[in-house]
């Protein structure tokens, strides 16, 4: 895997081959020098924005985890990335908790990171592992409302197994280019993995933990990018070998998470989702188990669902209306609308409709979120995710409040939680320049390479019955269809959606699946 590497725009000098000997010594090669081989490169030199210094913040504090009284180091800090040349190019922030008195070398590290691509780490820092956490509706009967927010001490953080860092990717969080660094060179796929490689061997480097067990923890399209890193983490001749990954809400074939109407294989994967959805607002199957509703509906989605969407046209007009029949039944939709519909129903549509009459939208986040949407009529919702929605500025006032209280932070810009980049972004599975023919982004291939490659790597993979942006079924599906050793991967299961641990019960019981897997041998 290449390194992200961005050229000075200084010219080299050409030095002959004879001045390469070994025992020739090298001529000085002066700013006039290299002036004279380039005229202009004083203009750009010039030109070039100021590289302040690194900021870094650093506090001591105490707390009670998994029953255990310890103290920890807070270190808020810049890393630079630097080119080639060795010049900074990209400044990576990150928050890292470290345990005091411990053999720092033998101690377990594990970075973290969310997805988008363009989130911060700030969801799963103050929703899930962090010391602190920030209090939100726990059932989604309610939206964050308004300042004050509670923060709250989090003493199921896995803090006293592991120590924890959580990365924030450039263009989020504090995460921006300097120097000559072009955020072009980041916003990709490709830039993106390159990037989050080189600052963890930066940090296993400064931090001496190379014979250390380390795990990633991504959420999102922070699985997509935890998938190719651990492949990337082995090449460079610098190979680092990854102890685990924990995978929330997985993203890594994407044909499976991407509704659209030409897109059939979504229709499968994104049904019994769709189901349990119907069923948790009472408009559907509400006499059965969510367990049943689920198996009933992977059931139909794979024997019958997707052979008849298959047939489109040829499809006998009996068959299609008992399809319809029952796709009405597990969606809580009326059979005509299903039909109108040509039996696809998109997600987005979905959300729509399900709560009309009561002039509702639900969630994709979360299918158990519900917002009063603007437009009675149209066919998607207007607003924004109901579910993003109500936790959006609890979590934003909750990160500030922590940098500008216990972590002392001081910073001259703005934390950008989310979305500023992700309209940039290049998705393209190669490197600029080679050729590539367009298809759905897949990194599940990448992560079964890895696990040839390491075979000590263990995965655990966390699914939202809820979550209507990465379904579960196609989590299930994703793990069947790429070769990835299925006695090494772990599904667990929770009664919420994309962020599971919105909801205290799922929260806990994914702290305690986390933890005993980070604590497995």
């Amino acid at each position: 895997m290449r390194l992200v590497r961005v050229l000075l725009a200084t010219a080299a000098v050409l030095i002959s081959p004879l001045a390469e000997a070994a025992d020739t010594p090298k001529p000085t090669v002066t700013a006039a020098d290299r002036a004279a081989a380039d005229p202009g490169s004083s203009e750009r030199e010039a030109a070039r924005p100021a590289v302040p210094p690194a900021r870094r913040f650093v506090s001591q504090h105490e707390g009670k985890f998994g029953g255990q009284s310890l103290r920890y180091t807070a270190t808020a800090e810049e890393t630079y990335l630097t080119d080639d040349k060795g010049e900074p190019v990209a400044a990576i922030w990150s928050v890292a908790y470290t345990r005091d008195g411990v053999e720092a070398g033998k101690r377990p590290v594990t970075f973290v990171f969310n997805g988008g691509p363009g989130s911060a780490s700030v969801w799963l820092h103050l929703g899930l592992l962090g010391p602190t956490r920030v209090q939100v509706a726990s059932e989604a009967d309610a939206d964050d409302g308004a300042a004050p927010y509670r923060l709250l001490d989090n003493g199921a953080s896995p803090l006293d197994l592991t120590d924890l860092v959580f990365i924030d990717p450039v263009g989020t969080g504090y995460s921006r280019t300097v120097g000559a660094g072009k955020p072009e060179d980041y916003l990709s796929l490709t830039g993106d993995i390159a990037s989050m490689a080189d600052f963890i061997r930066r940090w296993v480097t400064a931090n001496k933990r190379w014979n250390a067990p380390k795990f990633i923890i991504g959420e999102s399209y922070g699985t997509t990018r935890a998938a190719a890193l651990s492949d990337a983490l082995l090449d460079d001749g610098q190979g680092l070998a990854l102890n685990g990954l924990v995978l929330i809400s997985q993203a890594l074939d994407y044909e499976g998470s991407t509704s659209t109407p030409d897109n059939l294989i979504s229709f499968a994967t994104y049904l019994p989702a769709m189901a349990l959805t119907a069923r948790y607002h009472g408009r559907a199957n509400r006499d059965k188990s969510l367990e049943q509703v689920a198996e009933e509906a992977r059931a139909f989605a794979t024997d019958t669902y997707l052979p008849a969407l298959f047939k489109g046209g040829r499809l006998p007009a009996a068959e299609r209306e008992a399809v319809a029949a029952r796709l009405a039944a597990l969606l809580g939709l009326d059979k005509g609308y299903v039909l109108r519909s040509d039996l696809r129903v998109t997600v987005a549509r979905f959300r729509k409709e399900l709560l009309r009459d009561r002039g509702l939208a639900i969630g994709q986040l979360d299918g158990r979120y519900a917002i009063d949407d603007l437009d009675r009529v149209a066919d998607s919702p207007v607003l924004d995710d109901a579910a993003g929605e109500a936790i959006d500025s609890a979590y934003t006032a909750a990160l500030n409040s922590l940098f500008g209280g216990p972590l002392r932070v001081e910073m001259d810009r703005p934390y950008l939680t989310g979305g500023a980049v992700g309209k940039s972004w290049d998705w393209r599975p190669v490197p600029a320049g080679e050729g590539w023919e367009p298809s759905y982004v897949n990194t599940a291939r990448r992560l079964a390479h890895a696990m040839r490659r390491n075979t000590g790597m263990r995965l655990m993979v966390a699914n939202g019955y809820y979550d209507l942006i990465t379904p579960f079924f196609d989590a299930e599906r994703t793990f069947a269809a790429h070769d990835i050793p299925a006695e090494r991967v772990g599904m667990s299961y929770y009664e919420a959606g994309h962020m599971m641990y919105l909801r205290d019960a799922d929260r806990d019981r994914l702290l305690s699946d986390i933890r005993a897997f980070l604590a497995k041998p």
